[in-house]
Parts: C-alpha cells; structure tokens; sequence
C-alpha cells in the first residue's frame, strides 16, 4: 500500500490558505499546517494581530484534524523584506513588499522548513495561480542544487516549469510569485488555482469554517496588514517636509511630510482643497511633490496621460495592491 504524499500547508488564518488545506485533504494526501509569524508589533488598535491569526489557523487545524505548527520568521522579514522596503521607500521609489516576501520567506523560509524539518513531498499556499506540473508531476521533482559561479547557466534545468494565471482573473496573483525560484515552484501546489473566489467562500461555509469566512480580505502591507501608511512609514523613516506644487501655475498648494511618501499617479491629499490633485513629479532634491488637478489632467493642455482612475489604481502599492498572501 502506498504511503501518502505528505503536503505541508502555510496557512495564515484566512479562508484561502484554509481552503486549500481542506482541498489537500480531500484528495487524500497527510496534510500539516503551519503558521508562519513574520511581524512582531501590535496594530493600530492595540491588538497583536499575528496571534489572532495564529488562533484562527490553530483552528482550522482541529477541524481538519491535521498537525499544526508554528514557526517565527521575523528576524529574516526585517532583514530581507522590511529593510528593502524602508530603503526603497527613502529612495523615492514604490516597492513591492508581497513579491520579495514570496521570494524569500513563504518560498525560501518555510519552503526549506516544511522539507528539511518536516519531510515534505510539496508545499501547498492558498494562491490563486497555476502551474504546468499535475499533482503527481510535483511529487516525482527532486531538489537539484544548483552550482553557484560564472558558469551556473550552464546547469539550468531544462524544460522549466511555467508560472500559469488563475481561473478567477480578480483575483490572480501570478504577480506576486513572479520571483519564486524553479526550486520552489517545481514543489508547491496551488489548489485554489482553477476556482473563483465566490466558490472558495462556498466550500469554506459547507464546511464549518466560518470562522475564517466571517475575516475581512487581507490587505496592505504583507504580514504588516491595513495601517495608516504614512503614520506607519514615519516611524520609521525621518519627515521630510516639503511642498505641494502646481505643475500647471506653479502655485503652492500645500505641504507635506516627506516627497517619499508618494507615489506618481496617486491622488495627493492637501489640505483644504476638496478638488483632486495628482501626483505627476517628485523632486527629491528640493523635496517637492509637484501635483495636477482633474481638470489639468482632462484639460487641452497636454496633461492628459490617462484617466485619473488610473493613476489613483497604479498609486502607492503599499495601499492598494492585494496581498500576495492568503
């Protein structure tokens, strides 16, 4: 008789990562979850968001009736996620914290623990995304060191496995995996890969799981969550005040905390003003944020790069991009 394929589960305290445990489960292989805690601080309420999640995966585990494990990685996000992001940010330049998560702690991090430490044939997220391996392709992968110097292109595998978007577009977060390495992703599975969201919350409910159903979406910074980002931000990261100024008059408009702040396309708050302004340039060195109204952007003048729409949906992606991570 053959021996289950052991599938080792991130799970977050989400109905996604929830999901696809249950998923695991029911196409018959051992499943383990583990809770990964990347972030050490309370929210801005007061409340130590990492250990309710922690509760609501320890949760899913009893009802599943599958280990649980716990494993801290703060020490690697503030080194290899956090730090890049603060640099980034200071630079003027909006980072993607999701994606060198992806790359560095859920698929390097708890990848090598879930192999090393807990015996894994594959891992399994709560992504919607796709891959070109089946099930039993991922099982039949060995991990193949890959010689390090001049000449390692030399040893690439052949016939990489390819990265493949979800069923439900909204929701694909092909994106977010984009720099997981062909190590990881030939081991990992993606059970919610060809469902919609819709669907997923009918299976969680079917299935006495509503105590992650009932969560809202996890959004923000990754493993930070929801926050008031420039209060957030200038915790950690010196003001540096500066002007809100008019691209088409060159009036002042307003002032504000830092240049870094912001983000080409976003929709810039002043004060006192109750018409849009949009951030078109930054000055770093003067620290200016130079800003255009609606109108300026409609107008006849040349400023119509898009719609505004646009800009505020490619602003500061901190804020409003979608967690890589369920």
């Amino acid at each position: 008789m053959q021996v289950a394929r052991h599938v080792v589960c991130a799970l977050s305290g989400g109905v996604d990562s929830a999901v696809a445990a249950l998923l695991l489960r029911r196409r018959g292989y051992q499943v383990t979850g583990v809770f990964m805690k990347n972030w050490d601080s309370l929210d801005e309420h007061g409340v130590c968001t990492a250990d309710r999640d922690c509760e609501d995966a320890y949760r899913v585990c009893q009802i599943l009736d599958i280990p649980f494990h716990q494993v801290s990685y703060v020490k690697e996000y503030w080194n290899d996620v956090f730090s890049d992001f603060l640099s980034e940010y200071e630079k003027g330049r909006t980072p993607n914290p999701d994606i060198v998560c992806n790359k560095h702690i859920k698929f390097s991090c708890f990848f090598h623990y879930a192999v090393d430490n807990l015996g894994a044939d594959a891992v399994a997220t709560g992504h919607y995304a796709r891959t070109s391996l089946e099930d039993e392709e991922v099982f039949q992968q060995k991990h193949i060191k890959r010689p390090e110097g001049l000449f390692r292109n030399r040893f690439e595998v052949r016939n990489a496995v390819k990265l493949l978007q979800a069923a439900d577009s909204f929701k694909d977060q092909t994106f977010f995996l984009s720099q997981v390495s062909q190590d990881a992703l030939r081991r990992t599975l993606f059970p919610l890969g060809g469902l919609t969201k819709d669907f997923v919350k009918k299976i969680a409910a079917e299935n006495r799981l509503h105590h992650v159903l009932q969560k809202k979406e996890s959004m923000g910074i990754c493993f930070v969550g929801k926050r008031n980002f420039e209060n957030f931000i200038l915790q950690y990261l010196q003001p540096r005040p500066g002007k809100f100024i008019s691209i088409e008059d060159n009036r002042v408009l307003g002032t504000h905390k830092g240049w870094f702040l912001y983000t080409l396309g976003q929709r810039a708050r002043i004060g006192g003003l109750r018409e849009p302004w949009y951030v078109v340039e930054k000055d770093g060195t003067k620290g200016d944020v130079f800003v255009v109204s609606r109108a300026g952007l409609l107008g006849d003048r040349g400023l119509c790069l898009a719609q505004p729409t646009v800009f505020v949906r490619s602003g500061r992606a901190a804020e409003t991009l979608r967690s890589g991570s369920d």
